[in-house]
């Protein structure tokens, strides 16, 4: 993750000099569409796109199915931190992390991405502040 442009910013009422630019994007997708949620392969295409999307380096893709019929997880594991799926097709339900570091990063384009590839009726979405202030 290589060093990071130092940045003003106001933790506490003081300012701070920020270090590492961490990122958190995660969120709980509703009523998706289950054709996809069940597609190993697409999901993996997915994480890969939104790795992309994200300008973040992909180190590797991993996937795990939970039984034939079972949900799936997709973890990608990128330079900069995560991205991550993880599906339950029982309830059209899907749960997305992304996690970056880097100012060149944009989890929230991955996030976006994902979102509209699993096409949830509706989905909420948390944002963490990760980074190192000194």
């Amino acid at each position: 993750m290589g060093p990071e442009k130092l940045v003003q910013s106001t933790v506490n009422g003081e300012r701070n000099e920020k270090l590492v630019t961490g990122r958190h994007i995660y969120g709980n997708l509703y009523e998706c569409d289950y054709e996809t949620l069940t597609d190993e392969v697409r999901l993996v295409e997915i994480v890969r796109e939104a790795a992309r999307m994200a300008n973040a380096m992909l180190i590797s893709v991993g996937s795990y199915r939970f039984g034939a019929n079972g949900g799936i997880t997709v973890f990608g594991i990128i330079a900069e931190s995560h991205i991550s799926i993880h599906t339950w097709p029982e309830y059209k339900f899907a749960t997305v992390d992304v996690y970056t570091c880097g100012d060149h990063t944009d989890p929230d384009a991955a996030f976006n991405f994902i979102v509209e590839a699993l096409r949830p009726q509706r989905h909420e979405v948390f944002r963490g502040d990760r980074s190192l202030y000194i």
